[in-house]
């Protein structure tokens, strides 16, 4: 009884500890956002939940990143869409949130029991660490995925615009409004927001081929840039693009498509196979064993 009551006094005071922070990082975001308030993206789900406690830690964290990995942490969440809806030290402060909250999981799971071991909970501490980190490759990757996908179709669209007689801008005016929706539409309409802000269209397509970093992407913008200084016709160059692009993608396919059975084999040699081989020997180890022959 006195274990049981021990335990729930200490959840209690976890609980309370864990209000008395979140109060804390409410008023260190209010803090932040009276200091300077900047114009940003939507952030991720658990950044937005957690954002009292992300914003406490980044008060914390500030001190100790030093600003080569700040610049690092910055080119991976450009890569993956997240410069203007995470900075680096929220993205840090949310690994620091997310491991925390790792060790709470495990800690309130094993009350029942006692307290829980230091081995499980370091264990879910990196666990938690890991997460955001494991998320963000993901994302990152599966961006350039869908980059790489949408770009044949945007480049005909393009094409046809400017072959139809409007300029470059137009043309990706057109086609930010009728392709589909992606990561390669919001970075087009990211490079329309740059040319109405007064910057350049070398500057507009070079900071594109820099937030994404696709080799595809950087051929494209370094093809457009030297067509625009000789004064040559764009459709050609758009439409030369537009059929390699095509044509990498074909490739793409047929490399996946040949990479299949390879990926596949684990999975046959652990579970397919030997259910199999169940199926076949059973009749004959159950007739063996009926005749004595195992006996």
């Amino acid at each position: 009884m006195n274990t049981h009551l021990a335990i729930a006094l200490l959840g209690c005071a976890g609980l309370a500890a864990l209000l008395v922070l979140w109060a804390a990082g409410l008023l260190a975001r209010a803090r932040q956002t009276r200091a300077g308030p900047i114009e940003r993206d939507r952030p991720p789900p658990f950044w937005r939940v957690c954002a009292p406690l992300i914003a406490l830690a980044v008060v914390q964290i500030r001190p100790w990143l030093s600003v080569r990995a700040r610049f690092a942490l910055l080119e991976r969440l450009r890569r993956a869409g997240l410069d203007r809806a995470l900075s680096a030290e929220q993205f840090a402060a949310g690994k620091a949130v997310a491991a925390l909250l790792g060790a709470l999981v495990v800690a309130v799971a094993w009350s029942p029991r006692g307290l829980a071991s230091p081995l499980a909970l370091v264990a879910a501490t990196l666990v938690g660490h890991a997460i955001p980190e494991t998320w963000l490759r993901d994302r990152t990757e599966t961006r350039r995925r869908a980059v790489l996908r949408e770009l044949p179709f945007y480049l005909d669209v393009i094409t046809l615009a400017v072959e139809s007689g409007l300029n470059l801008g137009s043309a990706l005016a057109q086609a930010v409004d009728k392709g589909p929706r992606g990561p390669l539409r919001i970075e087009l309409g990211r490079v329309l927001r740059d040319l109405r802000a007064g910057r350049t269209r070398e500057e507009a397509l070079r900071a594109l081929g820099e937030r994404l970093a696709i080799p595809a992407v950087g051929s494209l913008v370094a093809a457009l840039l030297v067509a625009e200084k000789q004064g040559v016709s764009l459709g050609p160059v758009l439409r030369a693009q537009a059929e390699q692009r095509r044509t990498e993608r074909f490739m793409r396919a047929e490399k996946l498509a040949m990479e299949a059975p390879v990926k596949m084999l684990p999975a046959l040699l652990l579970f397919i196979f030997p259910c199999t081989f169940v199926m076949l020997l059973f009749p004959v180890a159950s007739r063996m064993i009926q005749e004595g022959w195992l006996r």
